[in-house]
């Protein structure tokens, strides 16, 4: 998938800086400021987390930040809602397994 360069609505796309974010090991462009929802989907990535219970890949759905279909583990927090978190420079990402864990194992009664 490739970004929409111009929208019939929203008209065309601005300029921006190249930053990088690392997504599960992979080292990926991204431009400042975007969703990381939308350099994900720039850059062929489609599956951000996995049920907890069947195990189904999730990724994009809501893209307003209202269901939790597109989370995943940022700089070490989990349950990011990646439709509305910007990108900054060097993010750490990885796809969600389950539910995602705070603090120590056990702590919040799932393990």
């Amino acid at each position: 998938m490739k970004r929409i360069i111009e929208h019939p609505v929203l008209g065309r796309l601005e300029e921006a800086r190249e930053v990088h974010i690392r997504v599960d090991g992979e080292t990926i462009p991204a431009r400042e400021g975007e969703m990381i929802a939308a350099a994900l989907l720039a850059n062929g990535k489609s599956v951000f987390r996995y049920t907890n219970k069947r195990h189904e890949a999730r990724g994009i759905y809501c893209g307003i930040g209202r269901c939790t279909d597109c989370v995943m583990i940022v700089n070490g927090v989990p349950n990011v809602r990646t439709c509305v978190t910007p990108v900054e420079e060097g993010m750490v990402i990885e796809t969600q397994q389950g539910i995602g864990h705070w603090g120590q194992e056990g702590e919040d009664g799932t393990d």
